[in-house]
């Protein structure tokens, strides 16, 4: 078993490997994002960074935002969103709920109630169907806001939604006309 700070410290790593940088490591991510386990534990052994299976699985299972995500067999691993890759994670579209929330810093609400919320450098604007996440997700840029997002109304205006595996809600903008401050 691994300690919590060790866990946070994997997890920020294999985020980084399997989100932004598979490189750095010498790994190459396949079309999906996909990654053979048994590689990417061997990269990470030579780059100084030594893991077995068991804490990666440990890694995994315990991390509270579902980010990494196994194949049936364990055989492969990806992130489960949020990469600046150019990664087809083969989401299907879906009917979102009435209301979705998006947590931020309030620094940036002037912008955000000019342009609306755009993806950026990921691939989708992720959004939260509960506003404790989305608080949660605030905090870590600044002084939290969440902001509400009226997704049936995109949804039926013709925006495309679609859900991780870890159940954030995906989009690739959000204009201003549909944001309210909660």
């Amino acid at each position: 078993m691994i300690d919590k700070k060790s866990n946070i410290k994997w997890s920020k790593f294999l985020s980084l490997v399997l989100r932004h940088k598979p490189e750095i490591i010498g790994l190459s991510l396949d079309e999906q994002g996909w990654v053979t386990t048994k590689s990417l534990i061997e990269k990470m052994n030579e780059y100084g960074k030594q893991i077995d299976l068991e804490t990666l699985l440990i890694i995994v299972e315990t991390n509270n935002k579902k980010r990494f995500g196994f194949n049936k067999d364990k055989s492969k691993i990806r992130a489960n969103q949020g990469h600046s890759l150019d990664i087809d994670l083969g989401y299907i579209q879906k009917t979102p709920p009435d209301i979705l929330y998006h947590g931020t810093a309030q620094k940036y609400m002037d912008s955000i109630f000019k342009i609306g919320l755009e993806k950026r450098n990921r691939h989708q604007v992720h959004l939260s169907k509960d506003m404790e996440t989305a608080y949660n997700v605030g905090q870590r840029h600044g002084k939290p806001i969440v902001l509400k997002v009226f997704a049936k109304q995109m949804y039926k205006d013709g925006f495309k939604f679609f859900e991780s595996e870890n159940k954030v809600w995906l989009t690739n903008n959000v204009p201003v006309k549909y944001l309210a401050h909660v």
